[in-house]
């Protein structure tokens, strides 16, 4: 009895190092759920997590290890389609460079970086014609299974997967969410793929604005609410400020 108690008995390090995932896991979580509006959970330390959306196109969480790439290989995947920053790497310790050089080594696998901001629904819209694009060109070119993923699979990664389907699949876009839904519970910002949907279709066109008010006793000039994220700082050129 002595004998199985301690091998089965936790080092405490390794507690230590468990409690750290759980609690970064935490953090996390309720980071996304105040900046989603929705309630979401991420457990980093429960290994990568995914979903078959369809037969060729999985959403998932983010891969933690090389070995996560054989994982995927073993299911048919093709494409792997990362759209962490690296400072959503460096959070949870991921090695990105260590799965990508472990890819490279593995036959008929591509791994492919396309990032996009977490939690920041105007960099989403502004990133995803871009993202999508380079998405399309890489399925047409491997084929088989691709796997989407950002860091928990719950904004980013569906909300890709969603604009693929509608933009070039062919799906109406609540058909395509229905879908999604049915498969994995996760929350993209489909105002997101609306508005990216009307850049494209307007042509991604930029107009300058002039802005007047009335005062010129103002050290700075601060704007928000005119098509620029939450997370970005804008100042206007005060040399084309017209005061009133």
């Amino acid at each position: 009895m002595a004998l199985k108690a301690a091998s089965g008995s936790i080092p405490s390090a390794d507690t230590s190092s468990a409690d750290k995932e759980e609690e970064k896991s935490e953090t996390y979580s309720h980071s996304m759920t105040e900046a989603m509006g929705a309630v979401l959970t991420y457990r980093h330390e429960l290994g990568m997590n995914y979903n078959f959306i369809r037969p060729d196109l999985i959403v998932g969480s983010c891969l933690q290890t090389p070995e996560d790439v054989d994982k995927l290989c073993r299911i048919g995947v093709k494409t792997i389609f990362c759209l962490q920053q690296d400072p959503d790497l460096e959070y949870f310790g991921v090695d990105i460079n260590a799965i990508r050089e472990y890819a490279k080594t593995c036959n008929d696998i591509q791994h492919l970086r396309a990032e996009i901001r977490d939690f920041d629904a105007f960099d989403l819209r502004r990133r995803l014609p871009v993202v999508v694009s380079k998405l399309y060109k890489a399925i047409n070119s491997n084929g088989g299974v691709t796997y989407i993923h950002c860091t928990a699979g719950l904004g980013r990664a569906p909300a890709v997967a969603l604009a693929y389907m509608f933009w070039v699949l062919g799906y109406k876009l609540n058909e395509a969410h229905t879908l999604l839904q049915s498969k994995r519970s996760c929350f993209p910002k489909l105002d997101a793929i609306k508005s990216a949907t009307a850049d494209i279709l307007t042509g991604l066109s930029k107009k300058s604005v002039t802005l007047s008010w009335e005062g010129s006793n103002c050290s700075t000039v601060e704007i928000s609410g005119l098509d620029i994220g939450w997370g970005q700082e804008f100042r206007p050129n005060r040399r084309k400020l017209i005061y009133l």
